[in-house]
């Protein structure tokens, strides 16, 4: 007898946006990672494991893939899937009202196991590809904070150094601004004093 699987997959279903989505994971947890979900859709009523067997034959064939279909729709999950007709004529308005999901119908067949382990290693394959991109992304924008941080670096060294030259040289300004203003002080002195004495002789010249 076959030993049993560490991760057997399950397949979930959603509404996200404009599209029903389907992922076959090990979890709940796994599946809302697949989704990109910020909240537990779970416990928000708007996922849910399915058994349909259209739905898990799709997903089990591409574990850890999300598919997808216009939203209220019947037709199969697929990587690509179109929008919503009503939006395909340029109303770009999400529906009103939603028609309620019909019950999933119980899977006519079990996913044997060499299929689900199949299915478990295809998993784990996409899990690690979705790593190897999160970490791919995450030096990309690691990358650009750094040149990011040192063009900033570069720029305030540049103002600091700038904002230091202005003041040295307003400091000479200013210093020299004093000793022209001491001079012209002492001139102004000395002229008052000259002019004085030449008046004083002007005067005694015309007595």
């Amino acid at each position: 007898m076959p030993k049993q699987l560490k991760r057997q997959l399950k397949s979930y279903q959603t509404s996200l946006g404009f599209y029903d989505q389907a992922v076959a994971a090990p979890s709940m947890k796994a599946a809302l990672e697949a989704w990109g979900a910020s909240s537990n859709l779970f416990h928000q009523g708007v996922a849910r494991e399915t058994e349909d067997p259209d739905i898990v034959a799709a997903t089990m064939a591409k574990p850890g893939i999300v598919l997808r279909r216009p939203v209220g729709s019947d037709g199969p999950f697929t990587e690509r899937a179109e929008l919503p007709a009503d939006l395909a004529g340029g109303d770009a308005r999400p529906r009103s009202k939603r028609r309620p999901a019909r019950p999933a119908p119980k899977a006519s067949r079990k996913i044997d196991d060499q299929d689900a382990r199949k299915a478990a290693a295809s998993f784990e394959k996409e899990e690690r590809r979705r790593e190897a991109e999160r970490r791919k992304e995450e030096a990309a924008r690691a990358k650009e904070r750094a040149r990011r941080d040192e063009a900033i670096a570069a720029a305030e060294a540049a103002l600091d150094k700038a904002r230091r030259e202005h003041e040295a040289r307003a400091e000479e300004i200013e210093t020299e601004r004093a000793a022209l203003d001491e001079r012209a002080e002492a001139e102004q002195t000395r002229w008052g004093k000259q002019r004085t004495k030449l008046v004083e002789a002007l005067r005694r010249a015309r007595a």
